[in-house]
């Protein structure tokens, strides 16, 4: 019988890559309105991939291009990622999001309150509809 070994906790997000209908364009909009560094474009296997930077986290978004997608766009009911979220220290900051995607133009929800009482979100959509979210998370209670 093999004994358990601990396991190494992981340190945090290293990465994380996006399947995107248009790469240079999904690139571009991710540095406007997340304001992520441009690090270097690629061809890989026949995939384009754009890598962007994170530069507080030291998280790097791969944006994946395949030369031929199996859909036109990006759907959260099937299997796969649902949503992906970034987080924020205070309520405020909610706010100042959500003035600064109305400043470009991105299509948003209203800053809305978890029923939970866990948190508050501000929800908004990348070029492919990938839902991405603003997410203050609520320690007073």
């Amino acid at each position: 019988m093999r004994k358990a070994r601990e396991l190494v906790e992981f340190q945090g997000i290293s990465h994380i890559d996006l399947t995107v209908s248009d790469a240079k364009r999904s690139a571009d909009w991710y540095e406007r309105v997340l304001g992520l560094k441009k690090l270097k474009s690629a061809v890989m296997d026949g995939r384009i991939v754009e890598m962007l930077a994170h530069r507080p986290t030291r998280m790097i978004v791969g944006l994946v291009q395949h030369p031929q997608p199996q859909a036109s766009h990006f759907d959260e009911r099937v299997p796969g990622l649902d949503h992906l979220g970034f987080s924020v220290s205070s309520r405020e900051e909610l706010n100042q999001w959500q003035a600064h995607l109305e400043n470009e133009g991105v299509e948003h929800s209203p800053i809305t309150d978890a029923p939970s009482g866990s948190g508050t979100a501000l929800v908004f959509r990348d070029p492919d509809n990938i839902q991405l979210e603003i997410w203050w998370t609520n320690t007073s209670k």
